[in-house]
């Protein structure tokens, strides 16, 4: 069946490229560092407002930001501490759009989740409206397929996509539990079978990712994955290569991670004796498949820390976090694996000065930026989830 989506709006930068980043610029450099002013008027906020409000920083935020944070870690995590925190009224995350979205899930009625700037969101989440994931299925049940297929959603996606993953019984993913959804998925229709078998997999939205855990995780064949494309009739695909395939990849993926290159990784090689190259699996499978370590951003932090000292590293994920890397252990050279690829520019417009409004609101009684979630949408969605955490395993981490 052919439709015409409405394609979610590009509020990001003035991209164009809708088979790529959506609306995200690389401006090569991290931005300047705030008004000091800011830091104390930080701090006064934040004394003011005492336990009545918890900071949650992603560990793609900038310094600055990471400084006034609780806690820290990658999405699913945070939302969690947040929930775990039913006395904090206030949870400011200092993330992207669908973190808060998720934490406004897991939390009580009574919490508000604030995000400091509303145009914090993330490229690969953007990628898969729910307008397009609705008409895929359609689609795919004209291909006679839908019966046959599980939904997997990364948790890099918004409430929307996560409610449809609840409503047509599919469970939600990290990308270190990635190996464990994948397997379910594929073992609930047809055959049973993991490997081998009937049972489809729709993977939202980072075709890397899922391409990764099937293919090098559970020993998958490549031509067993087609990749759908939302902006062609029936994803580009034709039938046949629906009813043939085992993982239906959606076409999205992370502006930073896509970016890193085999060129990249050769270079460091030649350049650095001895590197070990230790890549996010939201990375090309050509890259992942050249790389010694690969792993969630947790991971990467833990491999890295675990090292000893003299050992040479070249890190395939988000600026900010390499840097903060290098920084943290001096004993070790770490270096960016991408000279070309720049910070996340949608975690980056959390800045000092927005968080320094959001919890100054709150000190003058104002509530800004309140994500809220569709009570039916969060209901789906909360399934969903509470299926992925009854999967066995290391579900809860990112």
């Amino acid at each position: 069946m052919t439709r015409s989506a409405p394609l979610p709006l590009l509020v990001l930068g003035s991209g164009r490229d809708l088979h790529s980043e959506r609306g995200v610029e690389c401006p090569g450099e991290l931005p300047a560092l705030s008004d000091p002013d800011l830091v104390a008027r930080a701090r006064a906020a934040k004394a003011a407002l005492g336990d009545a409000v918890f900071i949650l920083g992603h560990h793609y935020q900038r310094d600055e930001v990471i400084e006034f944070a609780d806690t820290t870690g990658d999405s699913f995590k945070l939302a969690r501490e947040a929930a775990a925190r039913p006395q904090a009224p206030y949870i400011v995350f200092c993330g992207v759009h669908f973190m808060a979205e998720s934490a406004d899930i897991l939390t009580g009625p009574e919490q508000i989740v604030i995000l400091p700037d509303l145009a914090a969101g993330c490229s690969m989440a953007d990628m898969a409206a729910i307008s397009q994931v609705e008409d895929a299925w359609a689609d795919l049940q004209d291909a006679g397929v839908a019966e046959m297929t599980v939904p997997v959603t990364y948790m890099n996606s918004s409430a929307a996509i996560k409610g449809f993953t609840g409503r047509h019984g599919g469970t939600i993913c990290t990308s270190s539990a990635a190996k464990t959804a994948l397997s379910w998925a594929l073992a609930q229709r047809g055959d049973g079978q993991v490997l081998g078998g009937t049972g489809k997999v729709l993977f939202l939205p980072d075709q890397h990712l899922g391409r990764n855990t099937y293919v090098r995780d559970l020993g998958g064949a490549l031509e067993d994955c087609v990749v759908f494309d939302p902006h062609r009739p029936m994803g580009g695909l034709s039938v046949e290569e629906l009813r043939a395939a085992r993982v239906i990849l959606w076409r999205g993926h992370c502006s930073v991670h896509g970016r890193f290159t085999v060129d990249a990784v050769e270079a460091a090689r030649r350049a650095i004796p001895e590197v070990n190259v230790i890549v996010h699996p939201e990375c090309r499978y050509e890259v992942v498949e050249l790389a010694d370590y690969v792993g969630s951003t947790e991971k990467i932090i833990k491999t890295i820390a675990a090292a000893p000292d003299g050992t040479s590293w070249v890190v395939g994920t988000e600026l900010n976090l390499v840097r903060r890397l290098a920084a943290q252990f001096p004993g070790k050279r770490i270096a960016f694996l991408e000279k070309n690829v720049c910070y996340c520019s949608t975690m980056n417009r959390i800045d000092l000065p927005h968080l320094v409004w959001a919890l100054e609101s709150l000190v003058e009684g104002r509530v800004v930026n309140q994500i809220r979630v569709d009570p039916d949408v969060a209901a789906h969605a909360r399934v969903a989830l509470d299926r992925m955490l009854a999967l066995p395993g290391e579900t809860h981490k990112d």
